[in-house]
């Protein structure tokens, strides 16, 4: 018997199991199960659908326990009903909008992580807007000397974000020097992407100072290193709330497996680039496939856009044991909610 050939019988208390153990944690008995699906059933005949249901693979039994827990397959059945048929938890939308107001994307970006990882309790992720072929690399670069071998490159983005890299450089530069580079840099280089000032750098090497010309490309390149960087390119938030999930602190294994995601980032960049082409909120449920191997966590993940382009994904991390119902509806608000600030004007008129 396949999934398309259950009855409505065993939807019901596959549907209802589900949903007990995602609220007590505790393998669920036949005798609970009846007491909860609302169905005139004995307990043979629930019996004998359990068995039904765990030879489909969608619940098993713990060694330890008479009852039974869903498999990745049995939460998957139970998010895709609960998905066409709408049932969710209404979300207060007020106060998260108050707390994403348009700023900057990075601050937008870091409030909407927080925010994800406060309201759910687990952890909060985000992919960070898409630089656009290295456009518009800085609005304004200065250089402050911290000693003779240590230059702080100070770059203020168009979007007003301040970002510090440290410059480590062979031999000192004179105050003028370093003036020098940041004036020619301001007047001539700001809002060009990556390649084109490194390319105007090297025409005019004839007409500056050699060291200083050497100077930029290092800033240059130094800091474009930096804004490509894993940690620039994710944000995850209250990792450390999952540490109160027993679901992963009884299994070392699974939660070393969750942890190490965190740190590794490419898997998680690659789970949100893939989820950034969903219509909409998208769920994965941790065993079910490769990309989330190690079954027990899910992400419920949603993009989120600028003046109708996709620029990013953001989502909650959680044990696959988690209250679907309201975790859908925050994480497609909040990719509203950042969306249409990340789309509103700057007081300057621009966009973020």
């Amino acid at each position: 018997m396949g999934l398309n050939m259950l009855d409505d019988r065993s939807k019901s208390l596959l549907l209802t199991l589900v949903a007990q153990y995602i609220g007590q944690g505790q393998p669920i008995a036949s005798k609970a199960l009846i007491e909860h699906a609302g169905l005139a059933l004995s307990s043979a005949t629930v019996r004998h659908v359990m068995a039904d249901l765990e030879q489909l693979g969608l619940i098993a039994s713990p060694h330890t326990s008479a009852g039974r827990v869903p498999t990745p397959r049995g939460y998957r059945f139970f998010v895709d009903t609960m998905m066409a048929v709408g049932s969710f938890e209404a979300i207060e939308s007020t106060q998260l909008s108050l707390q994403l107001l348009p700023d900057s994307p990075q601050r937008m970006v870091h409030n909407a992580a927080s925010l994800l990882s406060e309201i759910s309790q687990f952890a909060g992720v985000i992919s960070t807007p898409k630089r656009r072929d290295a456009q518009q690399f800085f609005r304004q670069i200065e250089f402050l000397p911290l000693s003779a071998q240590r230059i702080l490159v100070i770059i203020i983005t168009p979007e007003g974000d301040v970002q510090n890299r440290l410059l480590m450089v062979n031999e000192a530069y004179s105050p003028s020097q370093l003036t020098e580079a940041a004036n020619y840099l301001n007047q001539h280089c700001a809002g060009l992407s990556i390649v084109q000032i490194q390319t105007q750098i090297k025409h005019e090497l004839s007409h500056l100072q050699q060291r200083v010309a050497v100077l930029m490309q290092a800033a240059v390149s130094q800091s474009d290193v930096g804004m490509n960087s894993l940690d620039d390119a994710l944000v995850v938030k209250g990792e450390r709330h999952l540490l109160s999930v027993s679901e992963l602190t009884s299994d070392m294994n699974r939660l070393r497996q969750t942890f190490h995601m965190f740190d590794e980032k490419t898997r998680l960049l690659q789970l949100l680039e893939r989820a950034s082409t969903a219509d909409g909120v998208q769920i994965f449920i941790g065993g079910e496939s490769d990309v989330l191997p190690f079954d027990g966590v899910s992400l419920i993940s949603a993009p989120y856009s600028a003046n109708n382009e996709v620029i990013g994904t953001l989502g909650v991390i959680g044990p696959s044991r988690m209250a679907y119902d309201k975790m859908i509806p925050l994480v497609n608000i909040t990719a509203q909610l950042l969306s249409r600030a990340m789309s509103a004007p700057n007081p300057d008129g621009t966009h973020a």
